[in-house]
């Protein structure tokens, strides 16, 4: 705690060091600084009220204060691209009136008033800030001027993908939304990969404890994927960074969207998005409701060896009854302070429950497959969880166009409750009892507390040079109670497998960053430092584990994480990049974590506190060449894994089996742990086009090739693997737009078909995934306010998750799913008024000459 703050004390002396530093005007300024001091001065920026953006060739005028409008000019000159202006030799005057007019928007103007405080050595000058405009309304009659984002927008360093785009996701969750991207992909448990690594996932730019499927897709504005980020991001992103940026609606007036979903199996969903801006203020609130359930079937098919010779079989066949519920609202306020300074506050509270059910048929084969006994698993449990975020972030604009200063402070809290029942029951093959049920039960609960303060500056010195530099600290408190026991003679004997344990974690960063841009050639060179540690304690043993990195002052070189970025313009429509960047990949407190999971009785799963953090060295070789109908992005990357965290299965021990004698699991059941590996490199190419076949319709193909190469070896098995995978997806879209009337005007189609070929893991492999998801979109009303959408999500019923293990005591085949395929109808309706304002004066449409 003391460390941690040291590190808020000096961000925060960052912070003011940095307000305090005097606002300069614009670099494009050639006038000597001897003269400017000695010169009455006045400047500033135009930009649109509802977009931010600079306004070019905006006519500026300036007259004397103090007379009639009709007097002769004083200056006048057209704003620069960037939205600036400027007026020099100013006479010495008490007063100015500033007049600003642009095509399409309502005329501005300032009275200036130069008192005794602007002046400096009987000179002055003036900032005006941002100057905002508003645009005129104007109705037409049956015309409609719209503009549409692309479903994908891709760059040399990263993908975006419009949310609104995706109807396939319509009235579900985070989860719906990152299983159609291409790159990505989402297992059985709701774990994300992308180009099969393990990436950050943000909201907004910062750490989350919410999951993805506690998101609302209606509550996302957009994704992007980063597969190597620069020294500027995370040190812990070297899986790639996946950013989900939340709706924000800063339009004038108030505005809003709400839609409603329902669907099978026990699918419904409702949401509201509201924002109202108004003078200095815009608040926005979102709130909704999901639920889901149905019943997901799997398979375990097992043969046991000893030396290499069949001893008997296992098979297993379980069918889960999953239903799940969540709730959240966020809510909070930009604060436009002055043209300078801006405040936003923010609020998230998620609460929800989920439940299973669950049946599981065992067969126990004798070597030549006859059945010796067979067995009944059930099993329920329930979880609660409560999670929420609060989040404070200010930002300074300098006169300078893109200079700017943000400090954030963001805190996640919440805690969970579970708890299950398990009862296995055995029987000879004519039904007749083979030995007394085992019945386990458990509860358990955890509360976890972040806090995460952060100070970003970014100051484009020239025309061609950038720099920026940041300060990070993070905390995260985890403590988790956990307590099994098992039904003997009416007696409950606790388990081993009760696990009380704590965590801290603390890392600390900064970074620096320089960027050249020129016509033909630019680059970056950033150097990002942290210190990182984990400590973790077995509550009940007082068994300590965990990590600090850099531990000593020699091995200082694990706390630097480089990247470079090089980029050649080759003609107008291509482009070359070359990058590399170092990162790190810490363990999950549940790997690192010895608690075990019996879940399933024949693969039960163990932490490793003896696990240590893997540095990832990824380099990328990017490709992009825009063409009249679309563009295309070919990547070669190479990633290599010192001490890659790879998963590690065995067949438990006859210690490891007594100790848990009375755990309702099997004699022979696979234990499922982690370790660190010596190394694992892939080796990649991946190709994405984006291509339009006339003015409607838009397909995007993507396939990833990769080889991967594990080397590892632990208690003298040897885990050495390699293999080639394959990924390719298929995102296409097409829209009915008539001239007439039509029913079948603006009605669009979507469909997405993804296939995953199997890959190579240490001890096997994954088996191959294919899914089909389709939807169609109606929008109706006037200016398409309305849209009804339906869609199937894996049309085939196909998705699964399955593994296969080859080892010399065990060969073993299975698959498990989470979701069934599923049918849903969505409702939306939009609305708004620009003129809406409370109170009198209608402040939301003065709000121009204030942001």
């Amino acid at each position: 705690m003391k460390l941690f703050l040291i590190h808020c004390v000096f961000l925060l002396s960052s912070i003011n060091s940095y307000a305090q530093i005097e606002q300069e005007p614009p670099v494009e300024n050639t006038v000597p600084a001897i003269v400017q001091l000695n010169t009455n001065t006045i400047y500033g920026k135009v930009v649109d009220v509802a977009t931010g953006k600079p306004i070019e060739a905006a006519s500026v005028q300036l007259y004397p204060g103090d007379k009639k409008k009709t007097d002769n000019l004083v200056d006048a000159m057209l704003s620069r691209p960037n939205g600036e202006f400027r007026f020099s030799n100013l006479p010495n005057q008490s007063s100015f009136r500033l007049v600003i007019t642009a095509l399409g928007y309502e005329p501005q103007e300032e009275i200036i008033v130069i008192d005794s405080i602007g002046r400096e050595n009987n000179f002055f000058e003036r900032d005006m800030g941002k100057l905002s405009m508003g645009t005129k309304f104007k109705k037409l009659d049956e015309v409609v001027v719209s503009t549409s984002k692309p479903l994908m927008e891709m760059g040399i360093d990263r993908k975006v993908f419009n949310v609104e785009k995706m109807i396939l996701s319509t009235g579900g969750t985070g989860i719906d939304l990152l299983k159609n991207i291409p790159s990505v992909s989402v297992d059985i448990d709701g774990n994300i990969e992308l180009r099969n690594s393990t990436p950050q996932i943000f909201i907004d730019g910062r750490p989350t404890i919410l999951t993805l499927d506690q998101i609302p897709s209606e509550n996302i504005e957009k994704i992007e994927l980063i597969t190597n980020p620069s020294a500027k991001f995370d040190a812990a992103s070297a899986g790639g960074i996946i950013n989900i940026v939340l709706k924000k609606n800063k339009r004038i007036g108030l505005n809003g969207i709400v839609s409603l979903s329902g669907g099978t199996p026990e699918l419904f969903s409702g949401n509201i998005n509201l924002n109202l801006r108004q003078g200095k203020f815009n608040f926005f609130l979102s709130a909704g409701h999901n639920q889901m359930g149905g019943n997901a079937k799997g398979r375990t098919l097992r043969e046991n060896k000893d030396n290499g010779t069949t001893t008997d079989f296992f098979n297993q066949y379980s069918v889960n009854s999953r239903n799940r519920n969540n709730n959240s609202i966020r809510f909070g306020t930009d604060i436009f302070i002055n043209n300078r300074n801006t405040v936003t506050l923010s609020q998230d509270f998620n609460l929800g429950r989920s439940g299973n059910e669950e049946m599981q048929d065992q067969e126990y084969l004798a070597a030549d497959k006859t059945l010796e006994r067979y067995g009944i698993r059930i099993s329920d449990g329930e979880y609660n969880h409560n999670r929420n975020s609060s989040r404070l972030n200010y930002k300074y604009n300098f006169p300078k166009q893109g200079q700017e200063l943000t400090a954030d402070i963001s805190y996640n809290w919440g805690d969970r409750t579970s708890n299950s029942n398990i009862v296995n029951s055995y029987f000879n093959p004519d039904g007749s009892v083979y030995q007394p049920p085992a019945s386990v039960w458990n509860n358990g609960s955890s509360d976890e507390k972040q806090i995460t303060v952060q100070v970003d500056y970014s100051n484009p010195v020239s025309e061609k040079v950038k720099v920026e530099a940041g300060l990070r600290t993070y905390q995260n408190d985890f403590v988790s109670f956990y307590d099994a026991y098992a039904k003997d003679n009416g007696q409950d004997i606790k388990l081993p497998l009760s696990n009380n344990y704590a965590y801290k974690e603390n890392i600390s960063a900064g970074y620096f960053t320089y960027s050249y841009k020129g016509e033909k050639f630019s680059y970056q060179l950033g150097l990002r430092a942290e210190h990182a540690k984990f400590a973790g304690e077995l509550v009940d043993s007082g068994y300590k584990f965990g990590y600090e990195y850099p531990a000593q002052l020699k091995n200082l070189w694990d706390a630097m994480f480089p990247s470079f970025f090089f980029t050649r313009k080759i003609g107008k429509e291509d482009q070359l990049q070359f990058n590399y960047s170092r990162r790190i990949r810490r363990p999950r407190f549940w790997q690192l974590n010895p608690y075990i999971d019996i879940n399933d009785p024949a693969n039960i799963r163990q932490g490793n506190p003896q696990l240590r953090p893997e540095y990832v060295n990824s380099f990328e070789l990017n490709y992009s060449h825009n063409y009249k109908k679309g563009n295309l992005l070919a990547v070669l990357y190479f990633r290599s894994n010192p001490r890659d965290i790879t998963q590690y299965s065995d067949t438990i021990t006859a210690e490891q089996y007594q100790q848990l004698n009375n755990a309702a699991i099997e004699p022979n059941a696979i234990l499922n742990t982690y370790i660190n590996a010596s190394t694992t490199n892939r080796y990649g190419a991946e190709f994405t086009v984006q291509h339009k076949v006339g003015e409607n319709f838009e397909i995007t193909p993507t396939i990833n090739l990769q080889y991967r190469t594990v080397n590892a070896k632990v208690n003298n098995i040897d885990l050495t693997n390699k293999g080639f995978n394959w990924e390719a997806k298929l995102m296409s879209s097409y829209k009915i737009a008539t001239a007439g009337k039509s029913v079948f005007n603006n009605l669009s189609f979507q469909l997405i078909v993804d296939y995953e070929s199997p890959s190579v893991i240490p001890q096997g492999k994954r088996l191959s995934e294919f899914d089909v998801d389709v939807a169609i979109k109606k929008e109706f009303l006037k200016n398409k306010k309305a849209s009804l959408t339906f869609a199937v999500n894996d049309l085939f019923n196909t998705r699964r998750w399955g593994t296969i293990y080859d080892t010399e005591r065990f060969y073993q085949d299975s698959y498990r799913r989470w979701n069934v395929r599923n049918f849903r109808i969505s409702f939306s309706y939009k609305f708004g008024d620009p003129k809406f304002s409370f109170g009198r004066g209608g402040g939301g449409r003065r709000g121009g000459n204030d942001d």
